[in-house]
């Protein structure tokens, strides 16, 4: 396994991936990490549904995602064999930060593991929509609690080089 700083620095979204399943050990090291973030007043209150890549539902939550979009692309977990989907309470104002930083966990976890990721946001209208109550039963996801994230990981099929920054741009020394 890497070293974590080598893995934040070598991660890169992910979009492009092998028909490789993960591993059981892959799987439970991903969700692990998951587990492991902090959260606000340490509630635990984020919840994981793993969903296989050829799962029907995904190619639902896909079409309901490309109402109103003009073209449709790719599927928007790029053929990844594994999705997580993050979800926590409506209600508690800190879910979505917590699932953010879970989902970075699970993300680096990949890298480290030699996998690749992707994190999507681009499927909350359709979570959130007219179809939420039933992709909520489909997911598992409990009563009271709704999407916030979810993360793609696979095999990689594809290299892409990190992206690039600017400390001078972006970080402030006061």
């Amino acid at each position: 396994m890497k070293d974590v700083l080598k893995a934040i620095e070598e991660r890169s979204s992910t979009r492009g991936y092998s028909d490789v399943k993960l591993t059981e050990e892959e799987l439970n090291t991903i969700i692990k990490a998951g587990l492991q973030a902090p959260t606000a007043a340490n509630r635990q209150e984020i919840y994981f549904s793993v969903v296989d890549g050829d799962n029907p539902l995904l190619k639902e939550i896909h079409e309901e995602m490309l109402k109103g979009r003009p073209n449709g692309g790719q599927s928007f977990y790029y053929g990844a064999p594994t999705l997580f989907i993050l979800s926590g309470p409506e209600d508690f104002y800190w879910s979505a930060v917590d699932a953010g930083i879970a989902v970075e966990n699970m993300s680096l976890a990949a890298e480290g593991l030699g996998l690749g990721s992707v994190i999507l946001g681009c499927i909350k209208d359709a979570m959130t929509g007219e179809k939420k109550a039933a992709f909520n039963e489909a997911l598992k996801i409990p009563e009271g609690c709704v999407y916030l994230v979810a993360l793609a990981v696979g095999h990689k099929a594809m290299e892409k080089t990190p992206h690039e920054f600017s400390e001078e741009k972006n970080v402030f020394r006061i």
